[in-house]
């Protein structure tokens, strides 16, 4: 039976609070070895919430801090949001900046033809392999996982840098769409075979010479048109999609469920949730992402005055911007980081702003945050992230 490590809880932390909540910080925190409470794979035990409820607590000296950046409640003339509905005109305004900065989406393609390539008949799952189109000119393969039994169901579109990881040909711990087919959710799986196989990892628009809109963004374009190919299946119940994505599949998940807003919730596998321009991981300057500029490109690695960073992100920084902004558009929608090393608990004070914008609109319980010390995934955080699906696609309390 799987079990949901209790570890590396500090001590400085549990001389300052009551057992309970040593427990509750500890469930979060991820390690791969030591003595496990909770199942997150027997519900018989333990109800999906019980699993995932103290990643929505931030540790105690995390709490009350918002960190170094500016409120997203704020208007650009220094006026604070107060109402729901002065939030809607704040989010917009928010939305329509971040488009204009990294550049206007195509045409969403909301009535996919969908190509099923290959069927094949597996233990409790049927597989397609499909093709579509996720741009207004490149079509790509990718992989749909249909449980067995009655529909519709809840799904998820799982990105990386190709399909098949996901569906359990790669590496380990980044299966999500073939665990996810055996819980009982439609998945798909899509990723940018190509252009890794190229090392230029994500889509440019209209071209690689002349790209109008950052990578980064057309990535979640893409997605956002791979929601349109589940919710054309009559098996899926389209209220109930999320994404999912690690490491660049967990960037491209965020981007993808902050800007497209049916997305009903998202996990995101230590993306690097803000900028950090002492972390080489968390390189969103580079042309990939949101640093695109004509070839030949910028020698890979951090920013020096000698390998400058182009593209959007040093006007997103020239302009006090940052990551908490595109967070906050997914309130109300829940969404969970599964942090690893580029996403440690400090990150909670980036997070608390999208829990006060969820609190302002009458929401508790949609911002989660699970720590591991790795960047990989392991068991134990991938049954939170299963969990977290299973609570807020399967039920009706989202």
């Amino acid at each position: 039976m799987k079990q949901v490590n209790l570890m590396q809880v500090h001590f400085s932390r549990m001389i300052d609070f009551p057992l309970l909540r040593i427990v509750l910080i500890g469930l979060c925190w991820i390690g791969g070895t030591g003595p496990g409470f909770l199942s997150a794979a027997d519900p018989a035990e333990h109800s999906a919430w019980s699993v995932i409820e103290p990643c929505f607590s931030p540790p105690a000296e995390f709490a009350e801090s918002f960190g170094p950046y500016r409120s997203p409640l704020l208007r650009r003339d220094g006026s604070r949001v107060t109402t729901a509905a002065e939030w809607k005109v704040r989010r917009a305004e928010i939305l329509s900046d971040w488009h204009r900065l990294l550049g206007a989406w195509p045409e969403l393609i909301t009535e996919p033809a969908v190509e099923v390539l290959e069927t094949t008949q597996e233990a409790g799952y049927r597989r397609e392999r499909v093709r579509f189109l996720w741009t207004p000119t490149e079509t790509t393969t990718g992989y749909l996982l249909i449980p067995e039994g009655q529909g519709p169901f809840p799904a998820v579109v799982t990105v990386y840098y190709e399909p098949e990881t996901a569906i359990g040909q790669g590496g380990a711990q980044r299966d999500f769409a073939l665990q996810l087919v055996k819980r009982g959710f439609v998945a798909l799986s899509i990723g940018t075979k190509e252009a890794s196989e190229a090392k230029t990892y994500a889509i440019y628009h209209p071209s690689l010479e002349q790209a109008r809109v950052e990578p980064l963004s057309m990535l979640a374009y893409a997605a956002a048109n791979a929601w349109y190919v589940l919710a054309s299946r009559p098996e899926v119940a389209a209220e109930r999609i999320g994404i999912v994505g690690h490491s660049f599949g967990g960037k491209w998940a965020m981007f993808a469920s902050c800007l497209f807003d049916k997305f009903a919730c998202g996990v995101w596998s230590d993306p690097g949730i803000m900028f950090d321009e002492a972390r080489p991981s968390v390189n969103y300057w580079e042309p990939w992402y949101l640093g695109y500029h004509p070839q030949p490109w910028r020698k890979r690695g951090l920013i020096t005055p000698q390998n400058p960073a182009f593209g959007a992100y040093p006007e997103l920084i020239k302009q006090g911007r940052d990551l908490h902004e595109l967070h906050v558009l997914m309130a109300p929608r829940p969404f969970l980081v599964s942090g690893g090393s580029e996403d440690p608990p400090a990150r909670w004070q980036a997070l608390n702003h999208s829990r006060e914008v969820n609190r302002l609109l009458g929401y508790e319980n949609r911002v989660a945050m699970s720590n591991r010390p790795e960047h990989s995934p392991n068991e134990d955080s991938n049954a939170l992230l299963y969990a977290f699906f299973e609570h807020f696609l399967k039920s009706d309390r989202r």
